[in-house]
């Protein structure tokens, strides 16, 4: 039934790769496809990894997601390690835009991709769809929600928004590019966002220990895509958290330098409650988990919306 909760012990299928043809990429998108083995009018969730990482990556949310009842769908971009681009690589300038287009194609094909898989067909609901992503991925995802790019003068760059994608879950996203570092701002010139157009509804998830290299600011930079965006936000700062906000990317992951399995726990059932009451706007799952963090008597994080 859509819009309800299911268990972590339902069963989940996933199909891997999944080619959707890109013609002008240098390579066709691959594409991973986890959903529940049954049920129909299934919401979507396409997720954009973070720098190197892959489809592969994410298990201990995508797995979480798909056991909750979404199709969640992940692209490997181009900077993945898994693709070995050389820095030299003509793409690589553009590779920010690839990313775009990525999304951008997924939703395109979804048609592709339903067919693709074994036992999806009909089941995927075309008007619940959601963005969401990790770090780059998370700017990713953030431009499909309505975030511009500042070009060196200041002024926002095209509008990549896309109508299809209803809400959005930016977890560890960069903030401002005026805080940004000289190598940043030379190696990285589209770290640059604008937040003044991104209307769609989001969460947001920062980590209060998250000091990046990139930014001269201390981890409040990476709460810039709520306090600067209009509509309606949600904003979730985890207490103790650095950049793997307690191990999202993978199961004993080595670039996790801050694990809680009781952090990524309290993420997985944030973000599903979120998306949930975002894409149905009847559920009241997302007040009942706001509710039940703040009378926490040892609360993991805070919930801030506007």
């Amino acid at each position: 039934m859509p819009g309800t909760s299911l268990s972590d012990s339902t069963m989940v299928i996933s199909a891997k790769p999944v080619v959707l043809p890109a013609p002008g990429r240098g390579e066709d998108l691959q594409v991973r496809v986890s959903a529940p083995a049954t049920g129909g009018d299934l919401p979507v969730v396409v997720f954009s990894h973070g720098f190197g990482w892959s489809m592969n990556g994410y298990a201990p949310l995508a797995d979480h997601w798909a056991a909750q009842g979404f199709v969640v769908v992940q692209p490997t971009h181009l900077d993945s390690r898994t693709l070995g681009l050389p820095p030299e690589d003509p793409r690589t300038p553009r590779i920010w835009r690839f990313r775009i287009e990525d999304l951008k194609r997924v939703l395109d094909g979804l048609d592709v991709l339903e067919a693709s898989v074994p036992g999806l067909a009909g089941r995927l609901d075309r008007d619940r769809v959601a963005v969401a992503g990790h770090s780059w991925g998370a700017q990713t995802a953030g431009t499909l929600l309505g975030a511009r790019v500042l070009d060196s003068d200041g002024v926002p760059g095209e509008d990549l928004s896309d109508p299809r994608v209803k809400a959005g879950v930016l977890l560890a996203t960069a903030g401002l590019g005026d805080d940004l570092t000289p190598f940043a701002v030379e190696h990285l010139p589209f770290m640059r966002p604008s937040f003044a157009t991104m209307t769609t509804p989001a969460l947001i998830v920062a980590g209060d220990q998250d000091d990046s290299a990139l930014t001269t600011r201390g981890p409040d930079w990476f709460t810039d895509p709520y306090t600067y965006s209009p509509g309606d936000k949600s904003l979730l700062t985890l207490f103790g958290a650095e950049h793997s906000l307690g191990g999202i990317s993978g199961y004993e992951v080595a670039e996790t330098t801050d694990e809680s399995p009781a952090r990524v726990a309290l993420l997985q059932r944030l973000t599903t409650a979120y998306l949930r009451s975002a894409l149905y706007p009847g559920d009241t799952g997302w007040k009942a988990a706001a509710v039940a963090l703040e009378e926490d008597p040892e609360p993991l994080g805070k919930l801030q919306s506007k």
